[in-house]
């Protein structure tokens, strides 16, 4: 039903019915969102969520019938992009889905990058603007969420600068995303192990007590 609501709203859609036979589509097709059920045979949406995200940077929005706050945060630090609970209007599924594609294939909102600047050098990591992708020192290639690409990036272009929870998610998701109230805490957490970070004393990404958080690093734009 919602693969033929999603084509009647101008979308191409492919409806599988395990993780096995979604990864045999996404090795035959150019997907650009997964749209991923909890509630599923053998290997469960979770694991999923976080096998893809390991491997892929492909934006993904998880439907379930579980609607606790700790439920949003776990699909969340398993690398969803979006949370939405049944049951639920194929309206709002779909405004979702175009808000999360806006946000995946629109320029960051930091705002101050030049068209010359492809690259974000900062303690030795380089963040790839066109790829999307984060890399080691080492030169060790880290895959990043949506989520993930757009915070580091306004950290980024915003280095040094004290920012808050309601800032970020101006800069990174805006409004209409409907996004949870710990989504950035959640985030800021995932960057920071990609970083290595001391959770107790991080060193790139510092948390502002009572403001919100800061890059404290130099960056070089490249």
């Amino acid at each position: 039903m919602l693969c033929d609501y999603l084509e009647k709203n101008t979308f191409r859609a492919s409806t599988v019915n395990s993780g096995r036979e979604m990864w045999r589509c996404l090795e035959q097709k150019q997907i650009d969102l997964i749209v991923l059920d909890l509630m599923l045979p053998g290997e469960d949406g979770l694991e999923i969520c976080r096998n893809l995200r390991a491997r892929r940077s492909i934006p993904v929005i998880i439907l379930s019938a579980l609607d606790e706050e700790t439920d949003r945060i776990v699909g969340l630090e398993m690398g969803a992009d979006d949370y939405l609970t049944k049951p639920f209007n194929p309206r709002e599924l779909l405004v979702r889905i175009k808000a999360v594609l806006r946000r995946t294939r629109a320029v960051p909102a930091a705002g101050n990058a030049t068209e010359n600047t492809s690259r974000l050098r900062f303690a030795g990591w380089t963040l790839d603007l066109n790829s999307r992708h984060l890399h080691s020192p080492q030169g060790v290639l880290v895959p990043l969420s949506g989520g993930e690409f757009r915070l580091l990036h306004t950290l980024l272009e915003h280095a040094g600068r004290s920012l808050n929870r309601d800032q970020l998610l101006e800069l990174t998701q805006g409004r209409e995303a409907g996004v949870f109230d710990r989504s950035v805490d959640v985030l800021i957490g995932r960057l920071r192990r990609h970083l290595g970070e001391n959770a107790k004393a991080p060193a790139i990404i510092q948390t502002e007590r009572g403001i919100g958080y800061r890059l404290a690093v130099p960056v070089e734009k490249i």
